[in-house]
């Protein structure tokens, strides 16, 4: 049923005639809402609680519409009535939402009062076409020296991680986060099904080392609704866009989909949709194929604005092969993937050479980066598969296989890196040239660590030239190498 209300100034003349189809709560079921008089409903479109909140229409059934509650602020009963304009899901974006939390309908929750809006954008966005985007040419800083030297991303990638519970995928997005500061790069941490606890760790993280200040939370912990959970990730990727299209580089990390699916998946049960595999709907992986597919690098004609996801996914005991797991990595341009035998083992990050891949991002690797890394993963894994032959020998080894596992070791200790304590580029660089001309190889293990400190800081306070001119050119020059290899000299004494 339509109604229509007439509005006016205080002078009684009149304004607009406000035109709205009123429907009734049938029924009510969690999160689902059975509304009878919406005749005009169409999939996406917004309905209005009569008590305050939003709810959009996810189903339909003969002569009824089935509503999804994104927010209420008070208990809905069968027959109170909702009113619909026909009009779809709109959240508002702009530069002020930096350094804000805010809930899946970006409304404000970290008590600091509204925020002023620069737009209103749809939630849910076609991706770009292929036409209005470039070839990925640019790289992604992430900070962990493993992942830009073997697995680098690109801006505009999509790059899944996974790896069981507690293996340390958040902390390497969150570190890829930290190393954009003083990069230009917004960045947006989406919280999906976490307990409060986790997201107040985040914040504090974020907050410590200066990177609320060019970064957006999106909170849909575990206590918030069902529709929250829901529509989270493609607010994230909505407030992303607001800045790609205004020619700005973003990075956005989901935080996590796994639980983002186990949301959409009691949603749909609500439904009475008919389940397929592991009880989820049929159209799983086109609600995660619609969100990854907005990343992007836009073409110079619409800014040149980019958009990086780094998406999380949870396994168990090891095993890719389950649904939502894989339909991500089939989505995504490259997964990295986490180790839990590495990481009980005290190696960190516990990223599995074998199963990491990243089928893009080398083309945007800086010269000096790929140069230096080409024979690194091949040396890794060669000295992986010589620790498996030999782990049962204690003697007898030969003196090459002896120097195969010292130069794995070496390596080893190299890639290990303390969280929250991201590396920049150059120095990255640096640590590669000096395993490059094997004097790292020399060294006690145990003053590995020491080492990798104390001579960054040393170029940067004998030669800082050298970092300007790997930031300009991204390749270590004749002067650079020069330097270098008399910095080691003086490091060393020698």
């Amino acid at each position: 049923m339509e109604i229509g209300y007439w509005l006016f100034n205080n002078d009684m003349s009149t304004v607009s005639f406000d035109v709205r189809e009123k429907g009734t709560v049938k029924s009510v079921r969690e999160c689902i809402l059975t509304i009878d008089g919406l005749p005009s409903g169409l999939n996406g479109q917004i309905v209005e609680l009569k008590q305050g909140g939003r709810g959009m229409v996810t189903g339909f059934k003969e002569n009824e519409v089935q509503v999804l509650v994104l927010n209420s602020k008070s208990p809905i009963r069968t027959g109170d009535e909702v009113f619909s304009r026909g009009e779809s899901l709109h959240l508002p974006v702009g530069e002020a939402f930096l350094g804000r939390v805010v809930n899946g309908l970006c409304e404000p929750v970290d008590g600091r009062g509204a925020i002023a809006q620069n737009a209103l954008y749809p939630v849910f966005r076609d991706a770009p076409g292929v036409m209005d985007r470039v070839p990925l040419k640019e790289t992604l800083e992430t900070g962990t020296l493993l992942i830009n030297a073997v697995i680098p991303i690109a801006r505009g990638q999509r790059e899944l991680l996974i790896g069981d519970r507690l293996t340390g995928k958040s902390t390497v997005a969150l570190d890829a986060i930290l190393n954009q500061k003083g990069k230009d790069v917004i960045c947006i941490y989406c919280c999906i099904g976490k307990t409060g606890s986790s997201l107040n760790k985040v914040l504090n993280l974020l907050c410590q080392k200066g990177a609320m200040e060019y970064s957006i939370v999106v909170n849909a912990v575990a206590s918030c609704s069902m529709g929250e959970q829901y529509i989270a990730p493609y607010t994230a990727a909505m407030l992303g866009e607001y800045f790609m299209y205004n020619g700005k580089h973003v990075l956005v990390v989901f935080d996590d989909l796994t639980r983002h699916a186990w949301a959409y998946r009691q949603i749909c049960l609500l439904l009475e949709r008919a389940p397929g595999r592991e009880a989820y709907p049929g159209d799983i992986f086109y609600i995660h194929s619609q969100l990854v597919e907005r990343a992007a690098y836009l073409k110079p004609e619409l800014g040149s604005g980019s958009m990086t996801f780094l998406p999380i996914t949870e396994i168990l005991q090891g095993d890719v092969t389950g649904f939502v797991s894989s339909n991500l990595i089939s989505m995504t341009d490259g997964q990295i993937y986490f180790n839990i035998t590495l990481f009980n083992k005290g190696i960190k990050p516990a990223i599995d050479f074998g199963l990491s891949v990243s089928r893009i991002g080398s083309k945007a690797q800086w010269p000096a980066m790929k140069a230096l890394s080409e024979r690194l993963k091949l040396e890794y894994i060669q000295y992986q598969e010589l620790l498996q032959m030999t782990q049962l020998r204690t003697a007898g080894l030969s003196k090459e296989a002896e120097e195969k596992i010292k130069r794995g070791q070496v390596i080893t200790q190299l890639l290990i890196q303390d969280k929250n304590k991201p590396l920049p580029m150059e120095g990255e660089i640096i640590l590669l040239f000096c395993l490059s001309t094997g004097v790292l190889d020399t060294l006690p293990l145990e003053d590995l660590k020491k080492f990798k400190e104390g001579f960054i800081e040393k170029i940067k306070e004998w030669y800082p030239e050298v970092f300007n001119d790997l930031r300009t050119t991204h390749v270590l020059g004749d002067n650079s190498l020069e330097k270098l290899y008399e910095a080691l000299g003086k490091y060393f004494g020698s």
